[in-house]
């Protein structure tokens, strides 16, 4: 009999997490001067938008926003012939970027991300921001900005739904085997 997949976060739960990165990452930078945002394509980006207009809204500036495909880099799977989507139009050398994704799982996908944001330049660091770190790592990536821990077997896998992708915002776990079809997060 097929499992139901399990909300664990909805809207108001996700709003309050990007607000709590936002402070976090205010405080832990001292503010927002010299400071980035690049978000993983694709829910990433849409996180990477909502805490930069967070940002704003408690500091009155604007923190500029990048767009990162990693497919090129990805080691774990082969890259479909395609361009580039990547959307980074300022530079990040000197900068202080904060890299943006919704789910953190192995790290192969922030490893790919970090390749990538160093073909394009030499920031002054690089901070991880995930609206979810369900554990399970193969590298040894940590994430500075967490909205939520969440432990799960590799048996399932988590869902991020959000309004600009899907209609909804929304954390949702799966059973891998009878979950439903749809793109699920289990990178």
């Amino acid at each position: 009999m097929p499992q139901p997949e399990k909300q664990i976060l909805d809207s108001g739960a996700i709003g309050r997490a990007v607000a709590r990165i936002s402070y976090e990452i205010l405080e832990q930078n001292k503010g927002c001067e010299g400071l980035c945002l690049v978000g993983i394509l694709t829910r990433g980006a849409h996180l990477a938008r909502r805490i930069a207009a967070k940002l704003c809204d408690i500091e009155g500036a604007q923190v500029p926003v990048g767009i990162l495909d990693i497919t090129p880099f990805r080691d774990d799977r082969p890259a479909p012939g395609g361009k580039d989507r990547s959307q980074i139009p300022f530079g990040i050398t000197g900068r202080k970027v904060v890299l943006v994704d919704d789910v953190l799982y192995t790290g192969r996908s922030i490893r790919a991300a970090i390749d990538a944001l160093m073909q394009r330049g030499r920031p002054a660091g690089i901070q991880l921001a995930v609206l979810v770190d369900r554990g399970h790592r193969e590298l040894p990536i940590r994430p500075d900005y967490v909205g939520k821990n969440l432990p799960t077997s590799r048996e399932e896998a988590v869902r991020v739904l959000m309004k600009e992708e899907d209609g909804e915002d929304k954390v949702v776990i799966i059973h891998k085997e009878t979950g439903p079809a749809g793109p699920a997060r289990t990178l």
